[in-house]
């Protein structure tokens, strides 16, 4: 059985870490800028909520120019 290698340097942890990294950037600014009017709870979904579709594109972006 032969090991299993990445051939391009875009491998599934890379997707993950932008999709997790991304989307904890977003919930973070969002519960910063939900405690500054009030509310980090609210921040804190909102940022999640904006973030999730973010990370999508983010993802997206980096995939776009690679080959398989």
């Amino acid at each position: 059985m032969a090991a299993a290698t990445a051939s391009s340097p875009h491998s599934l942890a890379t997707a993950s870490g932008l999709l997790l990294g991304t989307t904890g950037a977003a919930m973070a600014v969002g519960a910063l800028l939900g405690w500054a009017f009030g509310s980090w709870g609210l921040g804190l979904l909102v940022g999640a909520i904006v973030g999730i579709p973010l990370a999508v594109l983010v993802v997206y972006k980096v995939y776009a120019g690679s080959t398989p």
